[in-house]
């Protein structure tokens, strides 16, 4: 049996391995409380009203923004895999350093930062906050 202790968001956990063979192995960790949703006392959702119909409406508008020309010479920031825009970090015209946050894309319940390949210029933004991209997609163009 062997002891780890490992930081998982600056929490450090004991945890010993118990090698079974070469090829599988089992973990034990020492008990840590854990709040699941059938523990917390909120109430249930309630059925959706004719109310609930209207933001859905201003979601779909602002998924949609009408692209933007990009021009020539433009390096492009492309999708590295298929998401949801959370947020826009920049605008058209900003300066941009060299590793700066341009947005973050949401992937597999996961938030990535997509970061500027290079210092430039925002020349234009092909997506808005809450667009669906796909892998490839034109995020952003830097000049």
């Amino acid at each position: 049996m062997r002891k780890f202790i490992i930081t998982v968001n600056g929490k450090s956990y004991e945890v010993e391995v118990e090698e079974l063979s070469t090829q599988t192995a089992s973990a034990v960790t020492q008990p840590t409380p854990v709040v699941t949703a059938a523990q917390t006392s909120q109430p249930a959702a309630q059925p959706a009203s004719q109310a609930a119909a209207a933001p859905k409406q201003e979601k779909a508008a602002e998924q949609k923004q009408a692209s933007q020309p990009i021009p020539s010479g433009a390096e492009l920031v492309k999708a590295p895999m298929p998401g949801t825009i959370l947020d826009v970090k920049v605008n058209v015209g900003d300066e941009v350093k060299r590793g700066q946050v341009l947005l973050i894309l949401e992937a597999m319940k996961m938030e990535n930062e997509i970061m500027a390949p290079r210092d430039g210029k925002v020349v234009s933004i092909q997506v808005s906050k809450g667009a669906s991209v796909n892998t490839d997609d034109v995020l952003v163009a830097l000049q």
